[in-house]
């Protein structure tokens, strides 16, 4: 078959496919050209999920006979000077998005430039351009595409439903106005709710239309991030580690103010987070990611959602590191959406006529029945009974070993004359211990639960990363090396890693074919059991494959000692001890969660506990 030349409209046709996949499609490449005309209030109206109807209304600088007329052709643009496509710098770029749209719809394009009396209008109708026409409107533009896809049957047959559509405009729009928190933004039509987020300005602009769009939950419990590093500009918001869903929707990104789904930071968001995460959560956060053009790709695909950067490794670190910086300067806070959920579990008792009443004081209508307690052995004419559990009680050992690593800090944060009950530190002071895990503590005007092992494994967790930081691990040596029968391969395992181990304070030497002995363990760990933590590691090691796995996943075996090494669930703590754990938990980064991403501690204000009880 001899080569020749396509026609126009099929050429069109097949740029269409490229540009306009579906109508979320057409909504950004208009809106955008919108934002790039300088507008200040832009309207979307859609009907049918955007098959029936699209219109975009603009305030923005407008066009003349000239540019409107070119505007609808193939590869017209105002927006690349002397043709530098190593130099973008607006959103549309491309010439391409209105004469491919013309190809599959019917566009009405009007347009007035500031400064005009009377504005002109243009319609494109199966491919072809009529001729300017006057129409009276305010500056600005106004595009209207209907009947997307009438003409490609095809295409409209792979459309999704008009919710799905319409769902997919407003994340398309929700992602516009997060970059351009200066413009004001309405979205409406038949087939959804209106969306109003007026313009935001100051220095908590961009703040203020995250809480607009993805909720004031997420900046209450986010932290901001302003860094720069390798030239990379990073700023926006992240939410704590506790504050997080069960996949990544919640993630934005924002390169040069265009909204991306890239790799480089949906991994470096994930490094950033590996700490403190729950395998399967994924963190909440708003990148805003500013970069020399040139050092950036953005014409890698024709939509311009997918770009590609020069220095990829150095977006990542930067990246990386200023989510570590603002998260570490968050300290121990934790999301407050953990109270909640704690406070939605209370429930008050049902009444029922089994349930014992005390008797009152006089003695006289009183209900009250013995027959519960005396059913289990309890009478309250038993004094011999009653007497001998108390002397039980009393004989009873309660006395708690010292927690390993645990002493009483000055803190930063030092108790006022006044607070002789230590109230008026953050995490408060310890009131009492539940279920043996759990401490209670009472600040100035909430209280606090604390659990104990997992505070615990996060403190020693940042003190074994602290040390290795600066060298190797302060180790303790075993009077008597703890000898361990494992199979021989797993033996070779621990024989291989040995050096590795031996920078975090673990000491481990081959002792026949079949057995280790443990010469020495890391000092942070204490009285810890050193059989269960190398069966732990082995097993770990197993899943990796050796030595590389290892160095690449240091932290993983960290955490692993930390969580034999901190105070388990069970233990019977003093008040100092308790105190002595809220006060470290106060001056260490990230200790409002464990290494396993859960939450610390949760806090219940003062006047939410009166609502349960009614008293508010």
């Amino acid at each position: 078959m001899p080569i020749r030349r396509l026609e126009e409209d099929l050429i069109n046709r097949i740029a269409a496919g490229e540009v306009v996949e579906r109508p979320a499609s057409v909504v950004k490449e208009l809106v955008e050209n919108s934002i790039d005309a300088g507008a200040k209030r832009i309207n979307i109206v859609t009907a049918n999920g955007g098959k029936s109807l699209i219109r975009i209304v603009d305030d923005g600088q407008g066009m003349g006979k000239d540019d409107l007329v070119l505007s609808v052709e193939r590869h017209a643009t105002s927006k690349l000077e002397n043709g530098q496509l190593d130099n973008i710098q607006s959103l549309g770029f491309r010439g391409e998005a209105l004469a491919s749209i013309g190809s599959v719809a019917e566009i009405s394009l009007r347009s007035r430039p500031h400064g005009q009396d009377v504005g002109l209008e243009i319609n494109v109708i199966n491919g072809k351009i009529s001729q300017p026409r006057p129409t009276p409107m305010n500056a600005g533009t106004i595009i209207e595409v209907k009947d997307l896809f009438s003409k490609v049957p095809a295409r409209l047959k792979f459309l999704k439903s008009d919710r799905s559509e319409t769902g997919a405009i407003t994340d398309v729009v929700k992602r516009l106005a997060m970059a351009n928190p200066s413009i004001h933004f309405v979205l409406e039509g038949a087939d959804r709710q209106t969306l109003n987020w007026p313009e935001q300005s100051g220095v908590d602009a961009n703040q203020g239309r995250l809480s607009q769009i993805i909720g004031s939950d997420f900046t209450a419990n986010s932290v901001t991030i302003a860094n720069t590093r390798h030239g990379v500009v990073v700023t926006g918001m992240a939410g704590l580690p506790t504050f997080t869903r069960a996949n990544s929707l919640m993630q934005f990104f924002f390169v040069n103010g265009r909204s991306v789904r890239d790799k480089v930071l949906i991994g470096a968001v994930r490094a950033a987070y590996a700490d403190f995460i729950f395998r399967g959560r994924f963190p909440v956060v708003a990148l805003f990611i500013n970069i020399d053009p040139g050092e950036v790709d953005v014409n890698v695909h024709p939509a311009k959602t997918e770009l590609r950067f020069r220095d990829a490794g150095g977006v990542r670190s930067a990246v990386i590191a200023a989510i570590g910086i603002a998260l570490t300067e968050a300290g121990y806070r934790a999301s407050s959406h953990v109270g909640k959920s704690t406070l939605e579990a209370f429930q008050a008792p049902h009444a029922s006529s089994d349930f014992p009443h005390p008797p009152n004081q006089s003695g006289q209508g009183s209900t009250y029945s013995t027959h519960n307690y005396q059913s289990q052995g309890y009478s309250p004419h038993n004094h011999h009974q009653q007497e001998q559990t108390s002397q039980d009680y009393r004989a009873h050992d309660f006395a708690p070993r010292t927690m390993d690593g645990l002493s009483e800090p000055s803190a930063r944060y030092e108790a006022t004359q006044d607070d002789a009950t230590g109230e008026n530190y953050p995490l408060g002071a310890a009131r009492a211990q539940v279920f043996e895990n759990y401490i209670i503590a009472q600040s100035g005007d909430a209280l606090v639960l604390i659990d104990q092992h997992a505070a615990h494994e996060r403190l020693v967790y940042e003190k074994f990363k602290g040390e290795l930081s600066r060298g190797n691990v302060a180790s303790q040596t075993q009077l008597i090396p703890v000898i361990i029968d494992l199979p021989e391969e797993d033996c070779a395992r621990l024989e291989e890693v040995a050096p590795e181990l031996d920078k975090l304070g673990l000491g481990v030497e081959r002792f026949g074919p079949r057995a280790i002995a443990v010469r020495h363990t890391p000092a942070l760990l204490g009285q810890a059991d050193v059989t269960a933590l190398i069966k732990d590691l082995v097993d770990t090691l197993a899943d990796w494959g050796g030595l590389s796995a290892l160095t690449e996943r240091m932290e993983k075996i960290i955490g692993t000692m930390a969580c034999h090494g901190s105070v388990r669930s069970g233990r019977r703590l003093q008040v100092t001890e308790m105190n002595a754990l809220l006060r470290q938990m106060e001056t260490t980064p990230h200790s409002g969660q464990c290494i396993h991403g859960r939450p610390t501690y949760v806090e219940l204000k003062k006047h939410d506990i009166e609502r349960l009880f009614g008293r508010s």
